[in-house]
């Protein structure tokens, strides 16, 4: 993308700006305009049409927000017209020329809105102290949202603004950086003044009058907050001038913070007898906030052995706290795309010394990415999920699994580990992202290129992996520009190959997608990478990016666009971006749920060039983050639909999904008020999908079925030609007599009857008893070629279901199937309910009242499918169910061919309603049982 054709995409998209619903005729006007400004000679006129579309075809989400119940006096819709909003002026229109969507920079402005809303007005009288979280997706545009949220706040009157920028002076910086270039206008590393006298940038060289606000910290690497630079820059913090400071969290610099804002204005405050700034109202940003900020001391018992009241958190919460408390007016605004830690803060804790922990009581607001945003759904694909109405999702084509790196560099390697020869999927990675940046650059975009190589914590292993990696491009080198091309050890037969049976079907694949046509750019043929590739070889840099390291990510140093290969561990782990990244190679594998998501560096925007992306890592990593993507997705919808129904965030209750191979979702010490695992049958469905083979099992599970079906005595009439049978009002202890002698798997951990029979029977003993009564369905199929099999009286088609291989996400085939013995091997299957079963004991009404609930759901996130549903939602259903009904299926099964022939497995489900008074069974595990599973392997830290 040259200069022109971003000058008239600018333009095209000014014109639209106010416009609602753009039409394919309004692009077309837009851009005859805009040309005629520029001028056609350097502007590909199709490419600029369709960069215009695509951009105004982005679809947003709205935002489901938490709000706490405490004192909170709503203000901004009264006070709006009285405020200049001189900073979001400007950070808008500066949005505007870097060519976001008009339809973006309307959403960021109304979630912004909500955002300070939530806060207090900053000159509300009387002391106020508001917390609260925003929850986005990894490399989502977080930083762009907060940076709009400080832009209003500023406007509003909060003057001074903290800004909590990661652990490491590289995210700092970058974090500086961005802030001098969109909210400041001026280059804070130009000198040590911090004022409006350094070079403009940004947003600073918009038209308009130069906006005057202070910074206490520059963008340089060293440029972290100083008392003694603090002292010698004479400000009025309550003045009229905003002030801003972007720091790290790191204990010495969050200490001498406190101790220069304890000294802007000191008094004593009566109540506490600390230390207080009065009137000059605080708004603290905590990017990354479930990263340090969390206390993961655990409270210490007293000689009574009751907890102790008083006592010192962790140092970098601790100091947060304090901070927070010495001001009278104070905000505090949590960021992160992982909550799953802040979710486990205890509401309840608060000292004398530190004031309340950092749990976000105000307001929670769920940001749902924009239709153009590449997560981890859309990579690595969803599963579906009848409990969470979540439908299956297909990933993407850019994904390189391999298992040659053991050899290389161990999964247990050690500090002083020296690798071997680079593996072929390691030089296949290379290989990939030097055709990328060559096909980026035949389309004409003027960007950084980066690559990921994230294989180790340890800095004296990354070194060494990088000295490989030049080596091998210095030969690279060599052989482009001298070696023979038709010779066995060219590169150039290896990178015409990879881009023939790689790159250009991916690309066709793309494209076939309605909903990633806009993400692909131009198709490029083979000579013209070839004839772009020597100038990208010659281009490219290698960085090493640790603590121990002096490279450092300098893009905006940069005098023409980078293509730089960056070799790494934790400080590409959180927060720092990596422009332009399209190759990623991973192998640092965590076992933490936060940790792998926030490893995902290559999630985010990628706009014409998606197809030229590629991901190489383990099938094993691919398919946790596949897991992880519907553990996710799952937390975000009871999120929404917690939102809907009004609770606050003392009230959020967060439930997420266990993994079955061992995965956490967050650090033991991050889950001290969280370490028991509660689990609630309310509204959901069990069913089982693990079967044990033996054939006393099967005999026994048998004749349970069979003595249900005789004490239920005559079913209710059958619907229509369905040869299912339905009996009704079954009462409770009938269900029970069935799950007291159901023989299940002992691996069956989603369907156990004994835990099952307990939920049950605790709910028969509340004041208002639930569950009292239940709908049985004895499942059957019909048709000439059904295999049958007599239960009782009756006569019933075995259901089919296919043996289901978890790891390989697929059937099992005849070849796999003839190794299994029954008795020795389990018969697993993806899934047992059908969808429509589970509605079978719906009256007319409450079937019409779950369809209406299904399609409110959907009209808050229609991008979950895109057609209204037709047929009500799985948690819709169990949620019109009374409390006092429950319903059991029973699905007798055709065994596969290894297995006793004459002997069905029978699956159950249980569907239950939504209960009033339903109690939680509890796991918990020992530190031991953690420690042993997961070891220090998972540390935050840099190794060295």
């Amino acid at each position: 993308m040259n200069a022109d054709h971003r000058k008239a995409m600018e333009i095209a998209l000014t014109l639209l700006d106010y416009a609602d619903d753009v039409t394919a005729s309004d692009v077309e006007e837009a851009v005859d305009k805009a040309l005629g400004a520029v001028g056609q000679a350097n502007v590909d006129v199709g490419e600029l049409r369709r960069d215009v579309e695509s951009r105004c075809n982005v679809w947003l989400p709205t935002e489901q927000v938490l709000n706490g119940r405490e004192d909170h006096v709503p203000w901004l819709d009264v006070a709006r017209d009285e405020i200049e909003w001189n900073f979001w002026d400007r950070y808008r229109r500066y949005l505007g020329r870097k060519g976001w969507a008009p339809a973006q920079i309307r959403s960021i402005n109304q979630v912004t809105d909500r955002i300070l809303g939530s806060f207090e007005k900053p000159d509300r009288p009387g002391r106020w102290d508001r917390r609260g979280m925003v929850v986005g997706q990894v490399q989502s545009g977080k930083t762009a949202n907060y940076t709009g949220v400080i832009c209003k706040a500023a406007d509003a009157g909060y003057r001074l603004i903290v800004v909590l920028a990661g652990l490491h002076n590289s995210l700092r910086s970058q974090t500086q950086h961005r802030l001098d270039m969109e909210f400041l206008g001026f280059d804070t590393r130009s000198n040590r003044s911090y004022d409006q006298t350094n070079a403009k940038v940004g947003v600073g060289q918009m038209k308009g009058k130069f906006l005057h606000v202070h910074s206490l910290t520059s963008s340089d690497e060293k440029g972290d907050f100083q008392v003694k630079v603090a002292k010698q820059v004479w400000l009025n913090a309550g003045g009229g001038d905003p002030v801003i400071l972007v720091v790290k969290k790191n204990a010495s610099v969050l200490r001498n913070l406190h101790l220069w804002a304890t000294r802007l204005n000191q008094e004593l405050d009566p109540e506490t007898g600390q230390q207080i700034v009065r009137d000059v109202p605080l708004l603290v940003i905590d990017d990354e906030a479930d990263n340090a900020s969390v206390n993961t001391k655990a409270r210490p018992s007293g000689e009574n052995g009751h907890p102790i009241d008083d006592y010192d958190p962790t140092k970098i919460n601790g100091l947060i706290r304090k901070l927070l408390r010495t001001f009278e007016k104070s905000a505090y605004l949590a960021y992160t795309a992982t909550p799953f830690a802040n979710i486990f803060i205890d509401a309840d804790e608060k000292t004398d010394k530190y004031g309340e922990d950092l749990f976000p009581r105000s307001f929670i607001i769920n940001l749902r990415p924009p239709s153009n945003y590449v997560g981890v759904n859309t990579v690595f694909g969803l599963d579906s999920d009848v409990n969470s109405g979540i439908e299956g999702q297909a990933g993407l084509p850019i994904i390189g699994t391999f298992d040659d790196h053991e050899i290389w560099l161990p999964n247990k390697h050690k500090k002083d580990t020296v690798p071997g020869r680079l593996p072929a999927s390691l030089l296949t990675a290379v290989n990939a992202f030097l055709l990328a940046t060559a096909a980026r650059r035949v389309r004409g975009h003027e960007d950084h290129n980066s690559m990921l190589v994230h294989v180790t914590r340890f800095t004296d292993v990354q070194a060494l992996v990088r000295r490989a990696l030049h080596e091998h491009l210095d030969l690279m080198r060599q052989r482009v520009w001298h070696g023979d091309p038709a010779s066995r050890d060219s590169p150039w037969l290896a990178l015409e190959s990879l881009w023939r049976t790689d790159f250009v079907p991916t690309t066709d694949a793309l494209l076939r997608n309605p909903d990633l046509t806009s993400e692909v750019g131009a198709v490029v043929d083979w000579t013209q990478i070839r004839d772009a590739l020597p100038g990208v070889l010659d281009d490219v840099e290698l960085r090493v990016l640790n603590g121990k390291s002096e490279d450092a990510l300098t893009y905006s140093e940069a005098e023409r666009p980078l293509t730089l290969i960056a070799v790494g561990g934790d400080k590409l782990s959180r927060g720092l971006t990596l422009e332009g990244l399209t190759v990623s190679y991973y192998l640092r594998a965590s076992k933490m749920y936060d940790t792998l998501m926030q490893m995902g560096r290559w999630f985010g925007y990628r706009p014409d060039y998606l197809d030229l992306c590629r991901l190489y890592t383990t099938e094993e990593l691919a398919g946790w983050y596949r897991d992880i993507a519907l553990a996710n997705e799952e937390l975000l919808r009871e999120f929404e639909y917690m939102a809907a129904l009004g609770k606050t965030p003392q009230e959020y209750g967060l439930r997420v999904r266990a993994h079955p191979d061992g995965l956490m979702i967050t650090a033991r010490t991050k889950m001290r008020n969280g370490t028991d695992v509660d689990i609630t049958f309310s509204q959901t469905i069990s069913e089982s999908i693990t079967f044990e083979t033996d054939g006393e099992v099967l005999r026994n599970n048998l004749a349970t079925t069979e003595h249900l079906v005789s004490a239920m005595g005559t079913p209710a009439p059958r619907q229509g030609v369905l040869d299912t049978v339905r009996w009704d009002n079954v009462p409770a202890h009938d269900v029970l007599d069935f799950l007291d002698g159901y023989e299940a798997s002992d691996v069956a951990t989603k369907a156990q009857p004994r835990a099952l029979a307990e939920y049950i029977r605790t709910l028969l003993t509340t004041k208002e008893p639930e569950l009292t009564t239940w709908t049985v369905g004895l499942v059957s199929v019909s048709g000439n070629d059904r295999t049958t099999h007599k239960i009782g009286d009756f006569e019933v088609g075995l259901v089919e279901r296919a043996l289901y291989l978890p790891k390989e996400r697929a059937s099992a085939g005849p070849e796999y199937k003839a190794g299994l013995r029954a008795g020795n091997d389990r018969y697993v299957i993806r899934r047992l309910v059908s969808p429509s079963d589970e509605r079978m004991d719906l009256s007319d009404e409450e079937a019409k009242q779950a369809l209406e609930m299904t399609k409110q759901a959907w009209q808050l996130d229609p991008k979950t499918r895109k057609t209204a549903p037709s047929v009500p939602g799985g948690l819709s259903i169990r949620d019109v169910r009374p409390p006092s009904r429950g319903l059991l299926l029973l699905y007798p099964l055709k065994p596969d061919t290894w297995m006793h022939p004459d002997l069905p497995p029978v699956g159950f489900a249980l569907s239950f309603p939504t209960s009033r008074t339903a109690k939680t069974i509890k796991y918990r595990v020992t530190n031991l049982w953690w420690d042993q599973e997961f070891g220090s392997q998972d540390s935050d830290e840099e190794q060295p």
